[in-house]
């Protein structure tokens, strides 16, 4: 049950993280592309990718399956943003920016998957130095 409890926290520091660089970066791109959806979910995937090589059973920094689960799980589960990509990536379809719809789901995914094996190549790196 303390598992779930650190999840929980780990959601909310994910989620208050998330609001904060989506207002942030709306601020300084504007409204008209979700940009602070897109940085989000590359930040996200990144430090899934990192964290979970990195501190993966066996691995140099091998952390209890409760840390785990605090950051991959909470953190990465509150700050990542599906739901939103997914809702603006259809609301910019509705209103005929079928080009941009298909730009934010081509920049999600690529972005998103180059990042995460960044992030494992960078850890495994690390894992095989020590």
């Amino acid at each position: 049950m303390i598992g779930y409890f650190w999840i929980g926290v780990g959601g909310a520091f994910g989620s208050i993280a998330r609001a904060w660089l989506a207002f942030t970066v709306a601020r300084i791109t504007g409204p008209q592309f979700p940009w602070g959806t897109i940085l989000i979910n590359v930040v996200g995937s990144f430090v899934i990718g990192f964290f979970g090589t990195l501190t993966a059973s066996g691995s140099r920094f091998s952390v209890p399956p409760d840390a785990r689960a605090f950051v991959m799980v909470g953190i990465c589960g509150g700050f990542t943003t599906f739901s939103s990509f997914s809702l603006q990536t259809l609301e910019l379809a509705r209103d005929g920016r079928l080009g941009q719809a298909l730009g934010n789901v081509g920049l999600s995914v690529i972005l998103c998957l180059l990042v995460v094996a960044v992030g494992h190549y960078a850890a495994a790196t690390i894992n095989r130095q020590f």
